[in-house]
């Protein structure tokens, strides 16, 4: 026998599945239940229709972002682990961009803006807990180099957004086709911004670009074990 479980999985790896493959515009009840291979009433008897079958997509994108980001060990270098956050931060941008676009875009529907927060004056981006990690993970490497005594104090929230929109700026260039295929949307875009950002904010450049040296070669390690 099915279990609820089971048939609720399958529902949604099917709606990622159609996301990542035809986009947002695809993900209705009578593609989804096609996709899956089960009826049109099974999507509304476990998510009430697709309103709630795109907030366990949702879910599942931040869930995912969130371990990216944090699946690096901390090392005692503050900032080469900031440039290892951002190099990841990329990586699933570009492996996963119908899902990045569905948690961070402009056009996202309903059911993810709506739970959406300034984080200029609530101190965090969303209201929901459970999407809320990705952001508080950036709080985390902000402070640690403000502890470390890297870059001034402007508050750890302020300075989370400036690194945010840096990210996201660039990764969103990329993604369109602007800086290409051939990794340079890293290694001539983002990575020199982010030094000169961290520089910015009070940082020597030359332990900056010690920070970056190191933070390749985590990089390096990480990808290797991954192989």
């Amino acid at each position: 026998m099915t279990r609820v479980s089971d048939v609720r999985d399958r529902l949604i790896a099917g709606g990622i599945r159609l996301l990542e493959r035809d986009g947002l515009q695809a993900l209705s009840v009578r593609n989804l239940a096609a996709e899956v291979g089960t009826s049109t009433m099974a999507v509304y008897t476990h998510f009430g229709g697709m309103s709630g079958v795109v907030d366990a997509v949702a879910s599942e994108a931040f869930s995912r972002f969130t371990q990216a980001l944090t699946d690096a060990p901390q090392t005692d270098d503050p900032v080469a682990d900031f440039f290892v956050m951002g190099a990841a931060y990329r990586a699933f941008a570009l492996a996963n961009p119908q899902r990045y676009q569905l948690i961070f875009g402009a056009t996202s529907p309903a059911t993810v803006t709506g739970h959406r927060a300034d984080l200029t004056s609530t101190g965090g981006a969303t209201q929901r807990g459970e999407w809320a990690a990705s952001f508080q993970a950036l709080r985390t490497a902000v402070r640690r180099m403000i502890d470390a005594g890297r870059i001034r104090d402007d508050g750890e929230l302020t300075i989370a957004g400036r690194l945010w929109s840096l990210s996201h700026g660039a990764v969103m260039l990329e993604l369109a086709g602007f800086f290409g295929h051939d990794g340079h949307g890293l290694t001539q875009i983002l990575g020199p911004l982010s030094v000169d950002a961290i520089v910015g904010m009070g940082d020597e450049r030359e332990k900056t670009l010690q920070s970056l040296s190191t933070a390749r070669e985590l990089i390096a390690t990480i990808d290797a074990a991954a192989r």
